[in-house]
């Protein structure tokens, strides 16, 4: 329970609970409507947006000259029947499913009509108000009706569950099919035609008239959710089904079992599994590091990290530079220079050349001794808090450079909750790329973050204005990915950990990771360039 929302008239929620532009939408029901108040709250609760279309749809039909008394009802009249919204980045619109009228979007924060696709044969589409506002279907394109679930597909088609039933209230009652198939459309605004792409009809054999869903997982894979397949039909014959489509067509899983009509899972949704994988005990940082240009300015290279607990922790500090050449990196920092300050921005520790900190022969004996002499390294014991590590070039040359951080006490009562590293991000070797090694004992899930165009706010110049971040494993294959934080399936995690990014342009992923090596590279989209930082927290 997130609120009590009596005090805004809402009396009933009910159907799919979907993200939002910022939170999560609610589909509520009022003294005076049935199913056609959608709000939009936060995870404390707290009421965001609202949206009456009963109120949005009747201004319409007035500015066109139609009365909304022959199609907007009081309660108890379902007229409308709200089953589903979506949130759509690219436009900024809600893309709304009324089972008993059509699909219909809305500019976000005008709620101003933007189009409608539904069957032509029902009641809306008599009045010209509202049938301005309709898409031509193409020639060979059958409209979605007494849909249920609505989603943006990767490359902004529009993915309906169509169960195939006329309206229950509306007359006329439009088309009735008698079969369900999820079907894709891709929008051509410009010219208000809507042109059917994909279905899976199954020869027109399953019989849903209610509840359902279809979503697109990778490109082309689906998962399709038949919720109340012989609904039409006493117990014990009904049963839900899950199917599973690969971007073949094939049919990868098909699962029945028997359920109530929309009484198990009458939506759906993709959830991934085969990257993650659950150890007797969880993770823990134990080494983090980044790679990235050292210039002059804002443009040296910060890292910052953060103890937490009881107990001091004793970690070596590392910079590197020439030895990066042997891994075929051109242009590298030829004498780095390491300084760690803590909270108050005091300087704790300094290093030029590692044989001349007074660890190295602790550092030596650890396997963490520099290939080169030039670079630096240093042995610290530090208690909780928060540290500073700058790495610079001797006599302000600027290269690529290699900051790292590694954990010598892992079973100490205090961790490393979070590294960062603010960078230059260019093109080719010079993005920011940062590495994180998980051990294995007990710690918690992993929060990666890549910032930008929010570090302006803190006089940094030259910043990235659209970090992008992409997450390997020690193969090299990619496990995940993101552009705009708001976009990732785990935002609302994020944001429930206090960790959202000021900016949307920014990005976040949420791991949860088995012991190995990790990389976090940050480019900029559309090779952009700038000033960006990476950041590892560790979750408890």
């Amino acid at each position: 329970l997130l609120a009590n929302y009596n005090d805004i008239g809402v009396s009933n929620f009910h159907h799919n609970i979907e993200r939002g532009k910022v939170g999560i939408t609610l589909e509520a029901d009022t003294p005076t409507l049935v199913e056609s108040v959608i709000i939009e709250v936060d995870l404390s609760g707290r009421v965001l947006k609202q949206w009456n279309m009963a109120a949005i749809i009747s201004a319409a039909m007035i500015a066109g000259g139609d009365d909304p008394h022959q199609f907007v009802y009081p309660a108890p009249n379902d007229w409308f029947h709200n089953n589903a919204v979506t949130y759509n980045r690219a436009d900024d619109s809600l893309i709304i499913s009324s089972r008993e009228n059509f699909l219909i979007c809305l500019d976000y924060e005008t709620s101003a009509i933007k189009w409608i696709l539904g069957d032509p044969t029902k009641k809306w589409y008599q009045f010209p108000s509202l049938r301005k506002f309709a898409l031509t279907l193409a020639p060979g394109s059958l409209p979605p009706i007494g849909q249920h679930a609505v989603s943006i597909t990767f490359d902004q088609n529009i993915l309906v569950m169509d169960n195939g039933q006329n309206s229950t209230f509306q007359v006329p009652p439009g088309e009735q099919r008698g079969y369900a198939s999820p079907r894709k459309y891709k929008l051509y605004l410009n010219a208000k035609i809507a042109t059917e792409v994909w279905n899976f009809e199954l020869s027109q054999s399953i019989v849903c008239p209610f509840c359902s869903s279809v979503y697109e997982d990778a490109p082309l894979n689906y998962l399709i959710d038949y919720a109340f397949v012989n609904g039409v039909h006493p117990a014990p014959e009904n049963l839900s089904q899950l199917l599973g489509l690969n971007a073949a067509g094939e049919t990868i899983f098909r699962y029945q079992y028997p359920s109530a009509p929309c009484g198990v899972a009458y939506n759906s949704s993709p959830l991934h599994l085969e990257n993650t994988k659950f150890p007797t005990v969880g993770p823990q940082a134990l080494n983090l590091s980044t790679r990235g240009v050292v210039s002059v300015g804002d443009n040296v290279m910060i890292g910052g990290f953060i103890v937490t607990g009881i107990d001091p922790k004793t970690m070596v500090l590392r910079a590197l530079g020439p030895s990066l050449s042997g891994f075929g990196l051109s242009g590298v920092l030829t004498d780095p220079v390491l300084s760690v300050y803590n909270s108050s921005r005091t300087l704790i520790a300094t290093n030029d050349n590692w044989q001349a900190d007074p660890g190295h022969s602790e550092i030596t004996a650890n396997g963490l001794a520099p290939a080169n002499l030039l670079e630096s390294a240093t042995l610290q014991t530090l208690g909780p808090g928060a540290y500073t590590v700058i790495v610079t070039g001797k006599d302000s040359t600027p290269g690529i450079a290699l900051v790292e951080l590694y954990d010598l006490s892992p079973l100490s009562k205090s961790k490393l909750a979070n590294m960062s590293t603010r960078g230059s991000v260019g093109a080719v070797d010079n993005v920011l790329i940062s590495g994180f090694i998980v051990g294995d004992v007990a710690s918690a899930t992993v929060v990666v973050r890549a910032l930008g165009p929010s570090l302006a706010s803190f006089g940094v110049s030259g910043v990235l204005s659209d970090p992008t971040l992409t997450i390997y494993d020690a193969n090299g294959s990619v496990i995940a990915s993101n552009d705009n934080w708001q976009d990732n399936i785990n935002a609302i995690d994020v944001q429930k950990n206090g960790l959202a990014p000021p900016n949307a342009l920014e990005s976040s992923i949420v791991l949860h990771l088995p012991a190995g090596a990790y990389t976090a590279i940050v480019r900029g989209a559309n090779g952009g360039t700038g000033v960006g930082l990476a950041e590892v927290y560790e979750l408890d």
